[in-house]
């Protein structure tokens, strides 16, 4: 038995296959910044703290002429979102129905998917997290609001990096809107924009919703630390003879190691 209780859910091992599958199917696309950064893990659910390899000193030694100090870690946080589904959906499944209706368990999966994406990228404060765009020293820069103006945008974030130190290849995350604009657009000769900018960053181009304009930042590793306890994962709640009560479950820290590395480009 674990912490998740699924073996106290009204679910066969063919309901648990459909329920983990449609929650991989829906979270990946949209967890963008574990595309871009080092993740680290799983290591558990037992995992609570991430090493941050330094030190802060004790007021006071147990002992008179004995220093002391404590190590110090960034505990990691929980992020959870609640779904139900229905029990004959879950028996129209069994009797072979291939449109069951998964909505909740769809809408928990990007709520949690934008929340990991928001707290990497933006912070999230009450968990001690700084994010990629409060670390990084640069000003930010605006992307503008017409996508032929993107390459010159991300040309100068690459530049930038460069002329800093910091090494590529590159990538580059996009929130929903600026990708949207990404994707619809050819440039003059029919070239997409998407391959043009793929060409300068010699990275991925990645869908995160939750993120506000864009960031471009480097990938030769180490700069960015996703450190994972528990990866996502369903869950039982409880249950009653129409609706079982689950959810999506994840714990995790992040850590900037090289502010430097990347750079924002504001909406």
């Amino acid at each position: 038995m674990n912490h998740l209780l699924r073996q106290h859910a009204p679910i066969t091992e063919s309901g648990w296959a459909l329920l983990d599958g449609e929650a991989t199917q829906r979270l990946t696309p949209a967890l963008g910044a574990r595309r871009l950064i080092d993740f680290r893990g799983p290591h558990g659910w037992e995992h609570s703290a991430t090493n941050l390899g330094r030190t802060e000193p004790v007021a006071a030694s147990v002992q008179e002429g004995v220093a002391a100090v404590r190590r110090r870690v960034l505990t990691l946080a929980e992020l959870r979102a609640d779904f139900s589904v229905s029990v004959e959906e879950l028996r129209d499944h069994e009797r072979g129905a291939l449109d069951v209706d998964l909505s909740s368990l769809d809408d928990a999966a990007h709520r949690i998917a934008v929340a990991e994406n928001v707290a990497v990228f933006h912070g999230w404060a009450q968990a001690d997290i700084t994010g990629i765009v409060a670390a990084s020293p640069y000003e930010q820069r605006p992307l503008g609001e017409e996508p032929d103006g993107y390459p010159r945008a991300v040309a100068g974030a690459v530049e930038l990096l460069l002329s800093n130190g910091v090494g590529g290849p590159y990538g580059m995350a996009l929130g929903r809107e600026q990708y949207r604009r990404v994707v619809e657009t050819a440039e003059h000769g029919g070239h997409l924009l998407l391959d043009h900018l793929r060409k300068i960053l010699d990275g991925p181009i990645v869908w995160a919703p939750g993120v506000d304009g864009a960031v471009v930042l480097s990938l030769r590793g180490g700069d960015f630390i996703y450190d994972c306890g528990q990866d996502l994962s369903i869950g039982y709640r409880r249950h009653d003879d129409e609706v079982v009560q689950l959810y999506i479950e994840e714990s995790f820290s992040f850590v900037v190691a090289s502010a430097d590395a990347a750079v924002a480009l504001t909406a």
